[in-house]
Formats: structure tokens, sequence, C-alpha cells
């Protein structure tokens, strides 16, 4: 069993967590225990939210008794487990490198001490885990980059980063869904979109999915944005 706390957020919401930490084995207790609420509470509660070693139960107290609650999540949390095979999709993300659409690839070659082109492949060459979605809409952020390439958030954010910008920033990386200040590094561009309104699932990235991205050329990129 695992270690964990309830802790209240308001009148309206109880927070799981486990000891912090960004690793697969407590995203996996995360995800598990969100789905078993969502099952056995169903229309009962009004949203889950996964974070990185946090599930957030948001419920109505005047249909849902806040007592009754928190011990069903006991019980729920002590009996999540934390594996993490086969959880969720796998996602290929195409992207281009460098240029105009990724700023910031030479900064981070030369804090690797390496080639812009080492970097990219640094970068594609790890299947990459979501660990939580959030900041704005669609938001998934994603670990673990490879050490080398894994240089801490910029000094100075940008005020105006372009929607479809794939950064990293402090062991993680990441898809700006929308135009939003920002403090990654700016490696590269893609027209895959996170979050979009108009379709029957808006978020494309969720917890535990599993994303790889591959590099692309200019032409082929704009051809698809």
């Amino acid at each position: 069993m695992s270690s964990f706390r309830i802790l209240p957020a308001g009148d309206t919401a109880l927070v799981v967590e486990w000891p912090a930490r960004i690793d697969p084995e407590t995203s996996g207790r995360a995800i598990a225990l969100a789905t078993a609420v969502r099952t056995q509470f169903r229309d009962a509660i009004r949203d889950v939210v996964v974070g990185y070693c946090t599930t957030t139960v948001y419920f109505d107290p005047r249909t849902l008794d806040h007592g009754e609650l928190e011990a069903a999540l006991r019980v729920l949390a002590a009996d999540a487990g934390g594996s993490t095979a086969a959880d969720g999709a796998l996602i290929d993300v195409p992207v281009c490198y460098g240029g105009n659409y990724g700023p910031d690839l030479a900064d981070l070659a030369a804090f690797a001490g390496t080639s812009e082109d080492e970097v990219i492949a640094l970068h594609t060459g790890t299947t990459y885990r979501v660990y939580m979605v959030g900041f704005v809409p669609g938001f998934p952020y994603m670990a673990s980059v490879d050490p080398r390439i894994a240089a801490p958030r910029r000094s100075t954010p940008r005020t105006r980063v372009p929607a479809g910008s794939v950064a990293v920033a402090a062991g993680q990386t990441g898809i700006y869904p929308s135009e939003t200040p920002g403090g990654w590094h700016l490696i590269g561009r893609t027209a895959v979109k996170p979050y979009d309104a108009s379709r029957p699932e808006p978020f494309l990235f969720h917890p535990g999915d599993r994303v790889r991205f591959h590099p692309i050329d200019v032409a082929a990129f704009e051809r698809s944005a």
C-alpha cells in the first residue's frame, strides 16, 4: 500500500495526494484512482482531475456527503495500483524543428554542448508519458527528456508563444495549444492541436498517454498547418 493523504480543497473538492514526485508509478496510481472514482460515483461527482501526484475529486455537497466520499476515497486509493502497462493511447507528433519554428534550438544545443541535430535526435528518441494536462486547456506536461537537454526555464519568459510550439524545460516537454506567454525553450512547431473545441473530444492528450515526436521538414509542416 502506498502512503497518501486526503485534503479538502474548499467545501466542494477533496484531493488525494501521494508523496510529491514525477514518476510513472505515482502517475499510475492517480489515474487508477480517477478511473475508480468515475466508475463508482458516475454522475454524483462534477469532475476528477489528475495531477503529477494527486487526484482531485469535485463534488456537489448537496447531493454527495463529504464524509461518505472521503471514506470511499480512502478505500479506493489504498487499492489503486501503480501499474503503467497499456496506459493511455500512443500518439505520434510530427515536428518542424529549428529555424523560425524553433528559435531556441541553438541555445539548447549550446546548453548540451552538442549539435542541433543531436538535440533533435535526443528529443525524438524517447517515448514520453503525459503526466497531467493544464496551464491552459490542452497543454500536456510530458516527461522525461534526456538529461543532456533538460535545461531550466528561460530566465525571461516570452509574452507570446505561438500555438503548436514544442518546448522543453526542467526535464519536461510540452506543446502550447494556443498563443500564450511562456518560459520554456521553443525547439519546433507542430500542426497537431492539443485542444480543439470543435472536436467531439476537445482534448487530444490525457494523463497516461504515451507520445513520440518525429521530425518533418518545413514544406511538410506548412502543408499540414
